[in-house]
């Protein structure tokens, strides 16, 4: 995956030249190497004005300023981690932060800090008051509801099928619906019948 670039002035400047030349968007992209979505974007952006790649190129400057200041300090990610240890939930957190702080740090931004400290090998997911529906990812095996280092009933001693010995233990469950199952646990050797 190749990384972003944005795009430099001289190139705005190019956009622009070549958009008053009539040239479509793909056959710009084209000369400058960039994808037509990219030019569009710029298009749609910033177009109109009369000198707009100037003002383009000083937006761009803004919008990168003001991504800077949203990132957020160590000191405001100890005081989440305090209140998410006295449970506080991620939603309250936001707001309490907003309201007393005159901080913006969204709910789920939180959320995204605590599975990146779980991923870390942190514990601070276990004061979550609910955990997130688990998805699964593609191209993985769930591995959910498996026993490990179970032995296929295929494999079992033929001594069990006899069903002679007391202490092999059968297990049985049947429900029809997701929320209502029924186990039954006996004794191998009370199965068989007497002939």
């Amino acid at each position: 995956m190749k990384n972003y670039t944005q795009l430099t002035e001289a190139e705005r400047n190019q956009i622009y030249a070549l958009k008053q030349a009539g040239h479509q968007k793909s056959a710009i992209a084209l000369q400058l190497g960039r994808h037509r979505s990219t030019i569009g974007r710029e298009l749609q952006r910033n177009c109109g004005e009369r000198g707009w790649p100037q003002q383009a190129q000083q937006l761009s400057g803004q919008r990168r300023q003001e991504k800077a200041k949203l990132k957020i300090s160590e000191e405001i990610w100890h005081i989440v981690n305090d209140l998410l240890c006295e449970d506080w939930s991620p939603e309250h957190i936001s707001g309490w932060l907003s309201a007393t702080k005159n901080l913006q740090v969204s709910h789920e931004r939180i959320y995204q800090h605590v599975a990146h400290d779980k991923q870390q090998g942190g514990t601070l997911y276990i004061h979550l008051r609910c955990r997130k529906k688990r998805r699964k990812r593609y191209g993985s095996t769930d591995r959910r509801g498996t026993i490990k280092n179970r032995v296929s009933i295929d494999h079992r001693p033929s001594i069990v099928e006899e069903r002679s010995r007391i202490g092999d233990w059968e297990v049985d469950t049947s429900g029809r619906s997701c929320s209502c199952h029924l186990g039954r646990t006996e004794d191998a050797s009370y199965r068989s019948c007497p002939e």
